[in-house]
């Protein structure tokens, strides 16, 4: 019991900080917009280590089974935190863009910031690396389709008949859904897989062993894990709606910090990968969160828009649109030969810095 809790000490902290600021959650919204915000940002900090833990269970799961099973619980796990807490987000306090903005937020940071940052580090330590460019291929067209279809459409469907279309929505997202589903775990798994040469090692350096799986306590820890960041992610966001009140930061800053929550720990297993030279998870992971986020999303908040009453603004803004595009254009483009290399991986990096600085001046 005692090795189990010296290792859970980041969810342990979280669940230490819950039970901390439910009884306290009055004070520290009365205390002014200050408090709140230092609040609101040690809450985030909570938050990020309950979802290290529960991405941690989650690649532990990953390793067990193996790829492409083992990126889809990956990013699973990541999707459905960012769902969690948006839900919870919007029913405390709706905001009509809030949706949209945090899937395009997640799709510049997944593409742009993991994927870019990890094909230039890994491009600097390794040159070249390789993975399997069926996969970018196949993620980039649903990407593409599955952006076009829930957020670019929109902006032409009249306000008369959102219904009709939202309810369109969620059944072409299921579809797709399913049939990607079907093509990564059955007959065309082999898209999602890459075969490395196996690496010669010193006759005095035996292999490492990998970290025993509990397949009971990851799956039961990971399933607390994110119970508690939704029970965390109520007073944070309260907090951080209270803070942030009058300060003029952009609206969109909300929406990048529920992306970067959800976002946090694949950074970390995706900078592992490319450093030990095995771009294909990197690929997995980046451009299966970025689809996963948009194809899981987009339904559920949509049902959830249908069962309210209360419609979200899912047509992207046109500097939005812009920056998919050509953020599309150029993976399609970058991930077309099967080798990244360290420039390819900077002129994504550019790309999300662009995002920032667009994002800090309101845009």
């Amino acid at each position: 019991m005692g090795t189990i809790l010296k290792q859970e000490k980041f969810l342990l902290l979280a669940v230490i900080a819950t039970c901390f600021a439910y009884p306290f959650e009055h004070q520290l919204l009365g205390h002014g917009n200050t408090v709140a915000l230092i609040a609101g940002i040690a809450l985030v900090g909570f938050i990020v280590c309950a979802s290290m833990r529960v991405a941690h269970h989650a690649e532990l799961l990953a390793e067990k089974v193996g790829d492409p099973y083992g990126t889809m619980i990956l990013t699973l796990s990541a999707v459905l935190v960012e769902v969690v807490i948006l839900a919870i987000m919007m029913s405390n306090e709706p905001s009509p863009t809030l949706v949209r903005d945090t899937i395009y937020s997640a799709v510049m940071l997944d593409i742009n910031g993991i994927l870019g940052l990890a094909a230039l580090m890994g491009g600097l330590k390794h040159g070249e690396q390789s993975y399997n460019d069926d996969s970018a291929r196949s993620y980039s067209v649903m990407i593409l389709t599955a952006m076009a279809v829930s957020m670019v459409v929109p902006e032409f469907i009249p306000e008369s008949k959102w219904k009709v279309y939202s309810a369109f929505t969620i059944g072409a997202m299921v579809l797709l859904y399913g049939l990607f589903l079907r093509m990564q775990v059955g007959p065309h798994s082999y898209f999602f897989s890459y075969s490395y040469p196996d690496k010669k090692r010193r006759k005095d350096q035996p292999e490492q062993p990998s970290e025993p799986v509990n397949l009971p306590l990851s799956i039961g820890t990971l399933v607390f894990g994110v119970v508690i960041i939704g029970a965390l992610a109520e007073v944070m966001s309260k907090t951080v709606d209270l803070g942030l009140e009058g300060s003029g930061a952009p609206p969109v800053m909300t929406a990048i910090l529920v992306a970067a929550i959800s976002a946090a720990p694949e950074i970390l297993t995706a900078l592992r990968a490319a450093l030990a030279n095995r771009m294909q998870s990197v690929v997995n992971i980046a451009l299966g969160a970025s689809l996963s986020t948009v194809i899981l999303t987009v339904p559920v908040m949509e049902a959830m828009a249908l069962y309210t009453g209360q419609p979200f603004q899912m047509a992207m803004t046109p500097v939005q649109t812009v920056m998919i595009l050509v953020t599309l254009v150029v993976s399609a483009i970058n991930l077309n030969d099967g080798e990244t290399n360290a420039i390819e991986g900077m002129t994504h990096f550019v790309l999300f810095a662009t995002f920032v600085m667009l994002s800090l001046l309101g845009l």
